[in-house]
């Protein structure tokens, strides 16, 4: 037998109630950063996007300038594609890598800020606390890997416009830094498995 309360039954207002709240509840699922499902929102892509431009920027910091073992166009004398002749040990050849130097120095920037405006539209609480995320950290980490590998088999294999050191040892360096990008990918990849979906506090 279904009461009735000003003409209104009980069930009915009961379901009225219950179409009221689903909205509401939508709009506290995605302020605190988790989908309709009540889920925590991936955070997969802005892991990985900062994992490249972090691992760019030690790439091209590391690398580029600190140690100076290479350059952009450093082996344009013998790159599998004629890019002309660019020597770093002339003015105008070490010009024209810093040039080159300075593009993927800012694509790498990109990624960065990419990877932060993403990730931070996806956690809206206790943002501080999501860099103790051992989640977030292992897709960081895959997404180096993912940068070395690619970076490796591209500039360092297949159009060989620069290689990690050259000289006697350049193929050993050059597999050596896909090896190191391997073992990134798989490291980061058991890290973020070892970890809640997202290591942050209600």
């Amino acid at each position: 037998m279904t009461r009735t309360v000003s003409g209104i039954s009980v069930r009915e207002a009961h379901n009225v109630s219950q179409r009221s709240e689903q909205p509401e509840m939508s709009n506290r699922a995605k302020t605190n950063g988790l989908n309709q499902a009540g889920l925590p929102k991936p955070i997969t892509l802005p892991g990985i996007l900062l994992g490249v431009g972090l691992g760019g920027f030690v790439d091209g910091i590391l690398l580029h300038q600190v140690l100076q073992w290479h350059h952009m166009l450093s082996s344009s004398d013998t790159a599998n594609i004629d890019i002309g002749s660019h020597p770093v040990t002339t003015i105008e050849g070490l010009q024209m890598n810093t040039l080159w130097d300075g593009f993927f120095h800012t694509v790498t920037w990109l990624a960065v800020v990419v990877g932060l405006g993403v990730l931070y539209s996806r956690i809206t609480v206790s943002r501080g606390r999501i860099w103790t995320s051992r989640v977030l950290w292992g897709w960081i980490l895959l997404g180096w890997g993912v940068f070395n590998v690619a970076e490796g088999l591209m500039n360092h294999h297949l159009l060989g416009i620069h290689h990690v050191i050259s000289g006697d040892f350049q193929t050993l360096a050059d597999i050596l830094f896909l090896v190191f990008g391997v073992l990134l990918i798989a490291g980061g990849w058991l890290l973020q498995r070892s970890g809640r979906p997202v290591d942050v506090a209600e």
